[in-house]
């Protein structure tokens, strides 16, 4: 199930720089073509402050307040091109920020799950959310490390931030075979894939990556 973008009322004067952006995106290595196709649809300029949405389109991270980042294009593309491998139809997010990453993954599985630590970034999120038209985000606002047990299992888990360890009380959220996308590491971070294998799980590193650190507790 996928879900398409509401742009009534937002104007579409950014398309032709959101093609130049998805443009260098597939020449950095981004093939799914689905994700490049919502990344051209999706609007990257209304989640930011507006001192900085002039440089919305450009391929880099850019901060969102309270120490926290809108991620960089192309790690939002490859995220969800590594998560769209598995088929997922319920997915969650740790870490809703600014809500992009959210937004393009609503427009491309049945449901997405975010957790969000801090109150007035999930409060932002929630009306970008809502003036997209986007019904099948479901977000809170919690210690995202606790995850959403209530609502598991999940067929894949996306986090935004990054933890030294791989957190197994995720892992267990997860169904079998599913799989989570993460980046792993303190000062040397690198972007990971762990698939559960019963009690176990496997792991496989992709590639570099460089995240804020994955917090505890909240922020109100």
């Amino acid at each position: 199930m996928s879900q398409t973008l509401d742009l009534a009322g937002i104007g579409m004067t950014s398309r032709r720089t959101r093609m130049r952006l998805v443009q260098r995106l597939r020449e950095e290595g981004i093939r799914n073509e689905d994700v490049l196709s919502v990344m051209v649809e999706t609007p990257r300029h209304i989640f930011l402050d507006e001192a900085l949405a002039h440089r919305a389109y450009e391929d880099t991270a850019l901060p969102i307040g309270y120490n926290q980042t809108i991620s960089q294009p192309y790690i939002v593309a490859r995220m969800t091109e590594l998560i769209l491998e598995s088929s997922p139809h319920r997915v969650l997010e740790l870490g809703t920020g600014s809500g992009y990453q959210a937004s393009v993954l609503a427009q491309l599985v049945g449901e997405v799950y975010s957790v969000e630590r801090i109150q007035p970034l999930l409060e932002k999120a929630l009306s970008r959310f809502k003036r997209l038209k986007l019904h099948n985000v479901f977000a809170r606002h919690a210690d995202g490390g606790v995850g959403w047990p209530e609502c598991a299992p999940y067929d894949a888990i996306l986090m935004t931030a990054a933890p030294t360890e791989i957190p197994l009380e995720l892992v267990c959220q997860l169904k079998e075979g599913g799989r989570m996308i993460l980046p792993l590491g303190d000062a040397s971070q690198s972007l990971t894939v762990v698939t559960r294998r019963g009690n176990s799980y496997e792991q496989k590193i992709i590639e570099p990556a460089l995240f804020v650190p994955f917090l505890p507790g909240v922020v109100r």
